[in-house]
Order: C-alpha cells, then sequence, then structure tokens
C-alpha cells in the first residue's frame, strides 16, 4: 500500500496498469474507483476529487500562506544576528534560544535557519577569482625561507601527554629543510631554532613567516609591521629581513605549511625517544635523508640544489657575541638555588653569588655559565624527568652550633704522658 506522499507516482502507474489490461476499452471518465482505490491505498473521497479534474492534482488554496504567529514569533532577532555572525550550527543556535525563553523544538531551528541563509556572510576565498588558471609564487636561490611552528603531543612512559613544539624552516626555492623539536614555542627558542636553521642552511635575504606574536606586535594605521622589539634587534644581529603573509592566507608560506603536515604524518608516526636530545638527532637524521632524496619539481636532490646554487647567495651565519648570546638565554635563580630551563629545574652552586645566570644545551649536556659568560658553574644531564636535578656544593653546609662557659674555669684535670706498653724487645735495646 503506497502512502499519500507518493501518491502522483503510484495513482499514474495504477492507470497505465489499467489502461494495459483493459486497452481499448479503458476510459478514464468511467474508471472504476473501488479497484484504484485498491491499488494506490488513496481514499475514495480523494479520487472522486482528482477524477472531477481528470485526475491532475491541483495546489492547495492555502499552500504559501504562513500563520501570523508561531513559536518562532520573538526570536528572530536574536536567530538572524547568529546567522550574521556566521554561526550556522542548530545546536548552538538552540542553546542560546533557550537561554531567552525558546519553547520550541530543534527541527524548527533547522527549518529557520534553511529559509534564512541568506543572512550567513559569504564564504572566504583564498585568493581573488583568477579563472581557471593562476601563476605560482617562485623566488631566486637564497631569496627567502618559509619558518612556522607545529604542535604535537607526547605520551610519556606513564601513560601522560603534553605538548612539545616543532620549528620548521625551508628554503621556498630547492626545498632544503630543517625541523627541530622544542618544549614549547616561546620566542627564546624560536631565535635558537632560527640560529641552528642559518648554521645548516644559511642565512637569506628575507624570510616568510606568519603573524606570531613573537615576530610582530601589531600593523599601524598604513599598514605597515611593528616588529617584536626583541626580534627587531634579532633581524638587525642576524642580518636578514622579514616578510608577513596575509592573515588567514596559508598558500602564501604553503612549503612550511605542508612540511609541518608531512613531520606529524611521516616523521611523528610510530617513533619513540629517550629525550628531546635523541629526538632532535633522530630529526636532524630525518631531515638528511629526505633532503637527499629526488624531487622531480626543481629535477634534481635538495641538498645538492641548495649547495650548488641557494649556498652562494645565503650568508654564512658568523660567531658573533651579539648573535651566540640568543643560544644563551637568561634565567633568574629562585630562592633554593634552582633555574627552570624548558620546564624542568636545575641546581647552581651555592658559591655564585648573583642572582642572573645564562643557560645553554648542546647535544646531552646542559650547561650553565655566569652573567657575564666568563665562567661555567655546572654541567647537568639532558633529561625530560620532571623531577628536579640537584647539583654539587648547591646549599652551604651549616655551622655546627658550640657551647662555650658563661664563667670563668677554674676545675684542673692533669693530663699524663702516654706510656708504652710493655713490649718484649725493650731488653735488646742497650740505648
Amino acid at each position: 500500500m503506497k502512502n499519500d506522499n507518493d501518491s502522483k507516482v503510484s495513482l499514474a502507474q495504477a492507470l497505465q496498469d489499467m489502461k494495459m489490461e483493459q486497452g481499448d476499452c479503458f476510459d478514464l471518465a468511467k474508471v472504476n474507483l473501488s479497484e484504484l482505490e485498491r491499488r494506490t491505498g488513496i481514499s475514495r473521497a480523494k479520487l472522486r476529487r482528482l477524477k472531477s479534474n481528470n485526475f491532475k492534482e491541483k495546489p492547495h488554496a492555502l499552500m504559501g500562506r504562513k500563520a501570523l504567529k508561531t513559536v518562532m514569533t520573538g526570536y528572530e532577532s536574536v536567530a538572524n544576528n547568529l546567522l550574521r555572525q556566521g554561526v550556522k550550527n542548530t545546536s548552538v543556535i538552540y542553546d542560546r534560544l533557550k537561554e531567552v525563553g525558546y519553547k520550541g523544538s530543534l527541527s524548527g531551528i533547522k527549518r529557520y535557519v534553511a529559509a534564512n541563509k541568506n543572512l550567513l556572510p559569504p564564504k572566504r576565498y583564498a585568493v581573488e577569482p583568477q579563472g581557471s588558471r593562476g601563476l605560482r609564487y617562485f623566488t631566486n636561490p637564497g631569496e627567502a625561507f618559509q619558518m612556522d611552528w607545529g604542535f604535537v603531543k607526547v605520551r610519556d612512559y606513564s601513560g601522560l601527554e603534553y605538548q612539545a613544539a616543532c620549528f620548521a624552516m625551508i628554503c621556498h626555492h630547492c626545498g632544503m629543510k630543517y625541523i627541530e623539536f622544542f618544549p614549547n614555542a616561546k620566542q627564546e627558542n624560536l631565535f635558537i631554532g632560527m640560529i641552528h636553521s642559518f648554521q645548516y642552511m644559511g642565512i637569506p635575504q628575507k624570510v616568510l613567516t606568519d603573524n606570531m606574536k613573537s615576530v610582530v606586535i601589531k600593523r599601524d594605521f598604513e599598514g605597515r609591521p611593528v616588529w617584536n622589539h626583541d626580534y627587531e634587534a634579532f633581524m638587525k644581529a642576524v642580518g636578514f629581513e622579514t616578510k608577513l603573509c596575509k592573515p588567514r592566507h596559508p598558500f602564501t608560506k604553503g612549503k612550511v605549511e605542508r612540511l609541518v603536515r608531512f613531520v606529524k604524518e611521516n616523521f611523528i608516526v610510530g617513533r619513540q625517544f629517550v629525550n628531546v636530545t635523541d629526538l632532535n638527532e633522530q630529526a636532524l637524521q630525518w631531515c638528511s635523508d629526505k633532503n637527499s632524496l629526488y624531487r622531480k619539481e626543481i629535477e634534481g636532490f635538495p641538498v645538492v640544489t641548495h649547495q650548488d646554487n641557494c649556498r652562494k647567495i645565503c650568508q654564512p651565519l658568523l660567531k658573533e657575541p651579539a648573535i651566540l648570546l640568543y643560544l644563551f638565554p637568561e634565567r633568574k635563580i629562585s630562592f633554593d638555588g634552582f633555574i627552570t630551563y624548558e620546564g624542568r629545574r636545575f641546581g647552581v652552586p651555592y658559591s655564585y653569588g648573583q642572582s642572573i645566570v645564562r643557560v645553554n644545551r648542546t647535544d646531552r649536556i646542559l650547561s650553565i655559565y655566569s652573567d657575564d659568560m666568563t665562567k661555567c658553574l655546572v654541567t647537568h644531564n639532558v633529561t625530560w624527568s620532571r623531577r628536579d636535578s640537584f647539583c654539587h656544593d648547591q646549599y652551604a653546609k651549616p655551622e655546627q652550633p658550640e657551647e662555650f662557659p658563661t664563667a670563668p674555669v677554674k676545675a684542673i684535670v692533669q693530663q699524663a704522658l702516654e706510656d708504652d706498653t710493655a713490649d718484649g724487645f725493650n731488653k735488646f735495646n742497650f740505648e
């Protein structure tokens, strides 16, 4: 039995079947309504009405009319404001309307959103429409590097998870890659990652990056960037320029965006490590392997192309004191003799009398230097353990309390000379 929703189709099919069965004797005006009701499931009254119109259903006279007052009456302004803000999630709109007294159902919200989609803001286009063809962005050798941060979760041996940051830099011309992991994405780690990448690939003419807080604070009324003070000093010390990408436009630096995704889908998957040094050693080996693979985009190997073309333009990183200081960030000694670096605490000897030290992590050793970089105070083994790392002589040995007489001492005791014990060989001592 067919329902009324399929009445048009089932009715036409039933009439066609009856016409084929009766042949030339079939007359639409004399059709058997009882047989038609049996075949279609449509009521006799509705079939009689359809028969008067030659079985052609006309629209209802009240079709299209809306009630003057509905469940949504009085709440349209709230829903419209949410739609204009780009909120098209019906569950969110339903919750907001319930907070102001809406008594209707979620289905009513869905019907309202479907009927008022014109209030939603237009979809964002990544680039201006250019037809069916566009020109890719190319740079000359050594002209530009791209850099960005990526974040991954680390699950330790106890099952706890914490977040780690991956610094990524890539040559825009040849695709030479460099990645390094840090416990966080602070500005000092950004400087360390950039210096290490410049040591690995050279200093380009400019670095392409997004609008991260470590780089730019804001833009002035003319649209020019207002650089972070420390980052601007770092640019002048190293000798490169920075070019910012358009906000919410990842295609500008798509190479490094793709590199971050490649790290997550290729390097991270199924990998295990002991500490941050071990992870970075594996990352450097992974970069070396990927840079040695043939790429058809450049018709060669990135490491060879970079060495032959880009390295000749890129400037070498000089070991000047102004640059090396960025590898030794400052730390303040706490009241209990510790400094905090990369989320862990390391002890400082008590003999150091100042409150500021400089820290550097090289391979598996963390070195703590004096503020003027003239003396290495102590070294620690690098681990990702959260336990405090103490050092020798971190605390001064306390003096033992000693009691002294409060009145003149008059009691005297005699001390005699120590007598030698009897020895059988004394009789042979003729002296």
